[in-house]
């Protein structure tokens, strides 16, 4: 049978436009949440937001459409349900992808990864009932999601946020209302503030999260402090997926 013979006759049945449906709808969902997360700075943005979206509704098609892949199931009595395979397997699943998530300092990184090996497991999963169809559609999708999704995360405006640290001369520390306007003149708003004094090494320390439009204003800041005397130490931490 040839591929086009095939595709005419999946695109012939009601029930291969209905998962296409389906799954470009969790996608698009997925999405949109995700975009409002990237937008707010939060490690797990756009692209995980969806995938994840993507591979639970996936997922749903193997029970929603059990009768296409296991006729047998709906004969009459029931003495078989794969179904307990698939979620022991995305348990499991569970915990390989967890072993992807790596918090460095503040910074959390390897969520996209992780939705990614659940949506392949997911895939997986289909591809071996002999579910080909929507194994397809989703494989197609989520490497969109993977590529494309990338290049409209990057273009699309967002918010940056970032753990900042800043140490000063305990003898020439700098006051915090003045702090706090320098940094709203570079595009900063402050959150979180947190205040430290060490006697025995002399010094005050400020520790908050900072949120800008603009990501080169984290350059800018970091240039700023480079060159004043009072400062004995700064550390500014993007967050990130």
């Amino acid at each position: 049978m040839s591929l086009a013979r095939l595709i005419d006759q999946w695109f012939a049945d009601p029930a291969y436009l209905n998962m296409t449906l389906r799954l470009l709808a969790a996608l698009a969902v997925g999405g949109a949440i995700g975009l409002e997360r990237s937008y707010h700075g939060r490690p797990a943005g756009f692209r995980t937001h969806a995938l994840v979206c993507l591979s639970t509704s996936l997922l749903m098609l193997v029970t929603i459409y059990e009768n296409r892949w296991f006729p047998g199931l709906t004969q009459g009595r029931v003495a078989l349900d794969p179904t307990r395979m698939a979620q022991g397997i995305m348990t499991g699943i569970g915990f390989l992808g967890a072993g992807t998530i790596m918090k460095e300092g503040p910074t959390v990184r390897g969520l996209t990864t992780a939705a990614s090996i659940w949506i392949t497991a997911a895939i997986g999963v289909l591809i071996g009932i002999g579910f080909y169809y929507p194994a397809l559609v989703a494989t197609i999708l989520t490497l969109g999601t993977l590529s494309v999704f990338r290049w409209v995360e990057t273009r699309m405006p967002a918010q940056f946020y970032a753990h900042f640290t800043i140490r000063f001369r305990r003898s020439a520390t700098m006051p915090e209302g003045p702090m706090r306007e320098q940094l709203s003149q570079m595009g900063f708003t402050v959150a979180n503030l947190n205040y430290r004094l060490d006697a025995a090494a002399d010094f005050f320390e400020y520790r908050m999260v900072v949120r800008t439009s603009h990501m080169d204003n984290l350059r800018r800041l970091a240039d700023a402090l480079a060159t004043l005397d009072s400062v004995r130490e700064f550390r500014i931490s993007p967050t990130g997926d």
